[in-house]
Order: structure tokens, then C-alpha cells, then sequence
């Protein structure tokens, strides 16, 4: 793929990613909450929702996408029930009990939820149905080396934009360290992350 195909599609994507919307705020929320070892899960949950977009774009299956609407609606409001149980746990938590841990399968459950947060984003169904055909020419077989660019592209992109919201929002939890101010934290993170639910279940 061409130079000026891959450095207009690595600019819109980095625009999309980083634009705020439900992903960046359940990321934001889990690192306030949790720390930044505890966002890490939804942030490559995420970041396998987009392939799986970029997927479907790449090669001509948008029509196909539309036949998995009601199990892409179960996995959507399944999410969107998880998100808001962290969301509970985050406000009701005490300081000093305030980082979720504990169950073997919790990382794996934050995957799905990041995961299914992507499938029911309309930012990202915008950009990989819509807004992808306007830079990546898809009139054109894709070949297996085009393909590989645009999936590292991808990788590279949402990992250090996820990571680097994740990091931050971490250090500013560290920056408080009184039960109020943990409680406070605690209490914007289940906020932010019921939103995030929220923003999920009501989409259309």
C-alpha cells in the first residue's frame, strides 16, 4: 500500500482514537479505579473490537456484520450490564478496598466488556463502515502485506493512545492518597464507567 494511503488512514484513525467517547471514558474510569495494570484488559478488548471492524471493512463483509445484529445486541447489552456492575463496585467501595481484584476470571470479564463496548460503539462502525472507504481505497483487492500494514497501524496506534489515557488517569490517582480523596476518585470512576453503560445500552 502506498505511502500517502497509509499516512492518511494512520491520521484519521489516530483522530477517531483520539477523539473521547465511550472507550476513552470506561478506560479513564477502570485506571481511576483500579489502576493502570486493571485498564490494560479493556484496553486491548478494544483494541480486538477495531480489528475485527477493520476485518469487515478490508474485505467487503459490512452487509455480513448486519447478519450478527442480535448476538452483536446480546454481547452489546451483556457488556453494558458488566460496566455497570464495576461502576457499582467502584462507588461503593471503600477506601482501601478500592481496587477490584480478587476473582482469576476479572481481567478476562474487563476484555469481553471493552470488547463489547467496541461492537456497540457508533464511532467506530462510522469510521471502519464509512469513514475507512474515504482514505483506503477498498475498490482494490487488498493484499496480505496492505493488510498487515493496516493492522499494525491499528495495534500501534490504540495501544499507545489507550495505554497513555490509562496512564494518566493512574497517575492522577496517585497523586491522592486521603480515604476522601480516594473516595472521590472511586465515586468519578463509577460515574464515568456508568456512563459508558449507559452510552452502550441507549445507542441505536
Amino acid at each position: 500500500m502506498d505511502l500517502v494511503t497509509l499516512a492518511a488512514f494512520t491520521l484519521a484513525y489516530t483522530i477517531a482514537v483520539l477523539v473521547p467517547g465511550p472507550g476513552v471514558a470506561a478506560v479513564v474510569a477502570r485506571a481511576l479505579g483500579g489502576g493502570f495494570a486493571s485498564a490494560v484488559p479493556m484496553v486491548l478488548g478494544i483494541l480486538v473490537g477495531d480489528l475485527i471492524y477493520l476485518v469487515f471493512a478490508l474485505f467487503g463483509l459490512a452487509a455480513i456484520a448486519t447478519w450478527f445484529g442480535p448476538i452483536i445486541e446480546i454481547v452489546r447489552y451483556a457488556g453494558a450490564a458488566y460496566l455497570m456492575f464495576i461502576a457499582w463496585q467502584f462507588w461503593t467501595a471503600k477506601p482501601g478496598t478500592e481496587q477490584i481484584r480478587g476473582k482469576r476470571d476479572s481481567s478476562w470479564k474487563t476484555f469481553l466488556s471493552g470488547f463489547a463496548l467496541t461492537l456497540g460503539n457508533p464511532k467506530t462502525i462510522v469510521f471502519y463502515l464509512a469513514l475507512l472507504p474515504t482514505v483506503v481505497p477498498l475498490d482494490q483487492p487488498i493484499t496480505v502485506l496492505g493488510f498487515a500494514e493496516l493492522v499494525v497501524i491499528v495495534v500501534v496506534v490504540l495501544l499507545i493512545i489507550g495505554l497513555a489515557y490509562a496512564a494518566l488517569a493512574a497517575a492522577a490517582r496517585d497523586l491522592f492518597t486521603s480515604s476522601k480523596a480516594i473516595r472521590r476518585l472511586n465515586r468519578t470512576a463509577g460515574a464515568m464507567m456508568a456512563t459508558a453503560a449507559v452510552f452502550v445500552a441507549i445507542r441505536e
